[in-house]
């Protein structure tokens, strides 16, 4: 082994290809599904429940939030009824999408706000660790990608597993059939590439996922709380 003179040894650990294998799947993969729009006719929550067809066409479990209700993020405590139940499907999650039309150039508040009231984590728990996310978005003008960009930073900020593909769908308002339905177009193929690839990275990675965002540094911030409790337990 090289010399390694600033590594803590008992918190190093070479990757191990065995850990990798992933166990045989118990249920269907369980993707959360947000939007960001409360209009009457909100394309981005068509563009949602077009995606939710095809998740479930690939066999996942789907659960879509509606974020009707939901206060800011710090005007209401943690324990409202739609936080709770925002932070419960996150928990329940294994992956995610998240749709955003895009307005003056970003996010909409409304998309960011869900994100805003998920934690990074809730005591030892992670609830978004981990966990794969696909990212889309509506434009009512030209294609665009800030939307999608934005969100993509902030799924690494929750430490996710955000897949390489994504959707941004311009002229929305052109993409969808009076009942609802997206019309069949390259916009349309894409939103199909982007669940395909989201349920199998899905797939790939839940039974492990533990494995993977097991870090050396917080290893290292564990054993040293371990010895120095020892040491107290020694002193008392």
């Amino acid at each position: 082994m090289p010399d390694l003179p600033s590594v803590v040894p008992s918190a190093f650990e070479v990757p191990d290809f065995s850990a990798l294998q992933s166990p045989s799947p118990s249920h269907p993969p369980r993707i959360l599904m947000l939007y960001g729009s409360l209009r009457q006719r909100s394309y981005s929550r068509l563009l949602t429940r077009e995606a939710a067809c095809l998740l479930e066409a690939f066999g996942a479990e789907i659960r879509i939030f509606d974020p009707e209700g939901l206060p800011l993020p710090d005007a209401a405590p943690a324990d409202h009824p739609k936080v709770q139940e925002l932070r419960d499907l996150s928990a329940w999650s294994e992956g995610q999408v998240w749709c955003s039309p895009e307005r003056h150039g970003a996010m909409t508040g409304i998309m960011k706000a869900q994100i805003d009231w998920i934690p990074l984590s809730i005591g030892a728990v992670r609830p978004t660790q981990g966990k794969t996310l696909a990212v889309m978005q509506v434009s009512g003008g030209s294609q665009s990608f800030n939307a999608v960009n934005q969100m993509r930073v902030l799924g690494r900020w929750m430490r996710m597993l955000t897949i390489p593909n994504q959707s941004s769908v311009a002229k929305a308002y052109e993409e969808f059939t009076p009942e609802g339905r997206m019309k069949p177009s390259s916009y349309y193929d894409r939103v199909v590439d982007v669940m395909e690839e989201l349920v199998k990275f899905t797939l790939l990675t839940r039974g492990i996922s533990p494995y993977l965002t097991n870090r050396y540094s917080e290893r290292k911030e564990a054993h040293a709380a371990l010895e120095a409790r020892l040491k107290l337990a020694e002193v008392r």
